[in-house]
């Protein structure tokens, strides 16, 4: 990965509600390498200070110490004057405690946002990290400088946008998309629309059926009495007989804990038709929203697909132009037009967290002094 600026020594974190990543980064001018990492438990700590301090011990007994000037620090929440309270673990991020304590700058930003800087420095050959989903022409556009779009279905839906320059900068926007309306298009799933209203009391938003507790909310009204099977047959002949009442391995799902439905869900697919349908119609959410932003940004530099749902998925959605048909879809000729042209991307490793976070304390310093 790579970006033309100066030579510099950055300490880098992505703290989720599990682990603490810190990496020490080095930026050569062009290039990020992670020279040394550590991981802590998020839960066993009271506050970033410890392991940070930690860190730099045994960085300092490496001889890795001497010349870090400055620190990002990434991690899932918004950056509120200089600070960040994590929305997955009871404590929270003050840059200018850590800025005084370990004498660097410090920079905070939100977990998406630093998986946007990341995606920025992606070449569009690195097939390693990139997979282009073929149009339904058969073509792969190459992205070209200008809006980026960046869209994450994971645990919830982030998305981000950028701007990328000849030159090798860019600029990170964050953005609330992933709360934009969630957009039904036949009978099943304005049901699924009408059945999440119902039990949240408001209108659903998009991250309530395109992310991982979107496939469980999915799943889950596919398994209750408001679901018509008959519905299942618009989703092809195999799901025209569905049975009224969900089989052994769904009803084994259902009685699972929430928080690992997905993974079995999308596990089962070729097993059981509930699975396979949930995942039918998450993909059809999902690329209906990311067509929908993709009109509001007109991102000539390329979307990016880069949650976890999407890496570990890829073989699900390019499979038949399964996500390509419901992305290309618009009412509009110039705008069907416009999206068969726009490259769509997944970012194959999703651990580049800790590489964004050194891009953009790189940009951020290089920017504002």
């Amino acid at each position: 990965m790579t970006g033309n600026f100066t030579e510099c020594l950055i300490l880098a974190g992505d703290i989720g509600g599990t682990n603490t990543n810190l990496a020490l980064v080095r930026h050569d001018g062009r290039r990020f390498e992670v020279l040394h990492s550590a991981r802590f438990s998020t839960k066993a700590e009271t506050s970033l200070v410890a392991p940070m301090g930690r860190f730099l011990e045994d960085l300092r007994e490496r001889g890795l110490r001497a010349g870090i000037e400055t620190c990002c620090i990434s991690a899932a929440g918004p950056v509120k004057d200089g600070a960040i309270q994590l929305t997955n673990a009871p404590w929270g991020i003050v840059a200018s405690e850590l800025a005084e304590r370990f004498g660097m700058r410090v920079h905070l930003i939100n977990d998406f946002t630093a998986i946007s800087y990341a995606a920025a420095l992606i070449e569009a050959d690195d097939v390693a990290q990139l997979a282009h989903i073929p149009h339904r022409d058969g073509s792969t556009p190459r992205p070209s400088e200008g809006i980026a779009l960046v869209v994450g279905a994971g645990t919830g839906l982030g998305v981000g946008y950028m701007e990328k320059r000849a030159d090798g900068s860019c600029v990170v926007y964050p953005s609330e998309g992933g709360h934009c309306t969630l957009p039904c298009y036949d009978d099943a799933s304005y049901a699924f629309h009408r059945w999440m209203k119902g039990r949240i009391g408001c209108e659903p938003s998009a991250e309530l059926g395109v992310s991982g507790q979107g496939i469980g909310n999915i799943f889950a009204f596919l398994c209750s009495g408001d679901f018509n099977p008959k519905s299942a047959a618009a989703y092809g002949p195999e799901y025209a007989g569905l049975e009224a009442s969900p089989g052994p391995i769904a009803a084994g799902i259902m009685a699972e804990p929430e928080l690992s439905r997905p993974a079995s869900i999308a596990a089962s697919r070729a097993e059981d038709p509930r699975c396979a349908l949930a995942m039918e119609i998450f993909c059809n959410f999902y690329a209906r929203v990311v067509s929908s932003l993709a009109t509001a940004f007109y991102p000539s530099a390329g979307i990016y697909l880069a949650g976890g749902i999407s890496s570990k998925n890829e073989a699900f959605l390019l499979e038949g132009r399964r996500f390509m048909n419901a992305f290309e879809l618009n009412s509009e000729p110039h705008l069907r037009a416009f999206l068969s042209k726009v490259p769509v991307m997944i970012v194959r490793d999703y651990s580049i967290s800790l590489i964004g976070a050194a891009n953009a304390a790189v940009q951020l310093e290089r920017r504002h002094g």
